[in-house]
């Protein structure tokens, strides 16, 4: 053997298994900047295509100043910082049990003269070693998971990503992989390397890799547990630094998916995907009820048409309230034909209380529009001419304004009988039409011949952002899946790990009679430990962050906006981690029950 360093490639094959997390975090982390970077690089290239194909040789000016080249860019150094935060604490994780368990190993290599320098050096380069195998590996399935998302996106979505290229090699992406994958190993083994350096030659003798201080002050509770849950509680939270390892590890997944999940609810609001969105409008040019309902049944029976429905309006109809009084005195009345109402429910644009089965057909109710300053309540009465109306439903904001909020103004919104019974109204002030997806510029002109000079008509096909919509939201959830998936590995490695490292202890327990049933009640103690700790952690900092960030991506543009409990991912993220948990248990109990005494005590 010419130096001690000869000894990292034999080490990395005699535990191989034990690596096996470390290794999949690393590719974890390089997989995820590369693809990231790699798709924000394609988004770029298909931005300069398009202008290109628009403003020829503007198209450079026209590029430096697209909101698609400012914001991609930052977007993508965001991620890959949260990504950085979560690899590294897995990875230190991960390392940090690989070197409790290799206790006996680093004391021995001290006994034969190894210095607390070599010791470092020798993890850190133990470390770098994986990078050979996981940065290659963490960059191939990155450009592969970019291809794959390109052709998804330019076959399954089309529209606004036809010139997305396909098999596209970004330099930038492949570079970010490897400095990330590189400088995140560099990061998480700083900590496990100090404390292999910390451990005596006299462990070489003992094999017992905890530290020595401070035993005789380390009590176990068995007041409120029996002693085989009160030593699994003992041991996760004696080991100070793998505790702030573990349920930072916990913590994070839960703070990711939070956050992540924000960005569901802000595509939303950026690109509203309404049931009863347009893909034509018909309009009065003098904004009055003037276009005849008869239109509607001509347009219906059309080819490459889905959908007709329209709305009526009328302005400034004095009305009063019993509880409080109407600030002008007067309100607005617009009506909902029965397609529109029914997408009303299934966009969820809806306050919890409301009726909306009230509102169908010949009805005194109505439902009304609503912001943080409306005052108006489910249940409260409404006086429109001769006639009372009762609100059944709330709107969660006001869809007729710029800005989403009433501006002091009422807007009650009735079925189209209830509107015709009072105000006598029955022409259209508005039509509205939903094209087939393969519908022809043929086919919407021949829609437009049908009108005459006092409508104005509109087509609004090019400004769909469905295909965009559904990129992003399946990319976020995509991303969630993927931390939710790393959270089980990375917990099951953990766990295994930690046991792993007190397996001698586990043997000296069953040597003096505990048994297999009693074991596994310790590690499920022991994992349930770091599951609570993480999740009280990740909760807390997690919904501080997810207001957060909420307040300052939707509410502060979107003032209607408000922020809510978001109850179903917190719910998601939580089944996953008291899920990896219960797995986590299985296989080290298993491991052990499967192992004899003498195995366990002599474990090395």
């Amino acid at each position: 053997m010419k130096s001690y360093l000869s000894l990292i490639p034999i080490s990395a094959k005699v535990h191989r298994r034990q690596n096996r997390m470390t290794l999949l975090c690393i590719i974890f982390a390089v997989f995820l900047v590369t693809s990231v970077f790699s798709m924000a690089d394609m988004g770029i290239r298909m931005e300069e295509t398009r202008l290109l194909n628009k403003h020829g040789s503007q198209a450079l000016k026209a590029f430096g100043s697209s909101a698609a080249v400012q914001t991609v860019y930052p977007i993508a150094a965001v991620l890959v910082v949260l990504i950085l935060i979560a690899g590294v604490l897995m990875i230190a994780s991960s390392i940090n049990s690989s070197v409790a368990q290799r206790t006996k190993f680093f004391g021995m290599m001290r006994c034969i003269g190894m210095s607390k320098q070599q010791i470092i050096h020798f993890v850190r380069l133990e470390a770098l070693n994986w990078c050979k195998t996981a940065v290659p590996t963490g960059v191939v399935i990155g450009i592969a998971a970019t291809w794959g998302l390109c052709a998804a996106l330019r076959f399954l979505v089309g529209e606004e990503f036809s010139n997305i290229p396909l098999f596209g090699i970004s330099a930038i992406g492949i570079l970010s992989g490897v400095i990330t994958g590189i400088v995140t190993v560099l990061i998480a083994a700083r900590s496990p390397a100090k404390r292999a350096a910390k451990v005596s030659p006299v462990t070489a003798v003992s094999g017992n890799s905890e530290s020595t201080k401070g035993v005789r002050q380390a009590v176990v509770n068995t007041h409120a547990f029996k002693i085989e849950t009160a030593l699994g509680v003992h041991h996760a939270v004696s080991a100070r630094k793998n505790r702030i390892l573990m349920t930072g590890s916990f913590a994070l997944s839960i703070i990711l998916f939070l956050s992540f999940s924000v960005l569901i609810d802000f595509i939303g609001y950026l690109m509203p995907q309404s049931s009863g969105t347009s893909d034509i409008d018909i309009s009065s040019s003098d904004s009055s009820n003037s276009i005849d309902r008869k239109l509607l049944d001509k347009i219906s029976g059309m080819e490459g048409v889905e959908h007709v429905f329209g709305r009526r309006s009328c302005f400034d109809v004095p009305a009063e309230s019993e509880r409080d009084p109407i600030p002008s005195g007067t309100i607005d009345l617009i009506s909902y034909d029965e397609f529109d109402l029914d997408c009303l429910t299934k966009d969820g644009m809806l306050k919890k209380g409301s009726d909306i089965s009230k509102v169908y057909g010949d009805s005194h109710s109505v439902l009304a529009t609503w912001d943080k300053d409306s005052h108006l309540k489910i249940g409260d009465k409404v006086r429109a001419g001769k006639e009372e109306l009762e609100i059944a439903g709330l709107l969660t904001y006001d869809p007729f304004s710029r800005n989403g909020l009433t501006n002091g103004k009422i807007t009650l919104i009735a079925s189209g009988d209830t509107f015709v019974r009072l105000t006598g109204i029955t022409d259209y002030s508005l039509v509205m039409i939903q094209t087939a997806k393969d519908a022809t510029d043929k086919e919407v002109t021949a829609i437009s011949s049908l009108l005459d000079e006092n409508c104005t008509f509109r087509d609004r096909r090019d400004q769909r952002t469905t295909g965009t919509y559904t990129a992003f939201v399946l990319c976020v959830y995509g991303f969630l899946e993927i931390i939710a998936l790393v959270t089980v590995f990375n917990i099951v490695n953990s766990i295994s790990m930690s046991v792993s490292a007190r397996i001698q202890q586990y043997g000296a327990m069953r040597a003096v009679g505990m048994d297999g049933h009693q074991i596994t009640k310790m590690i499920a103690a022991e994992a349930f430990t770091y599951a609570l700790s993480g999740c009280i952690v990740g909760c807390t900092a997690g919904l501080l962050i997810s207001k957060l960030l909420y307040d300052k991506l939707i509410t502060a543009h979107f003032s209607y906006a408000v922020w809510s409990l978001p109850v179903k991912p917190l719910l998601i993220i939580l089944l996953f981690v008291f899920l990896a948990a219960i797995a986590a248990v299985y296989a080290p109990s298993k491991r052990l029950r499967n192992m004899s005494v003498t195995e366990t005590l002599n474990e090395l």
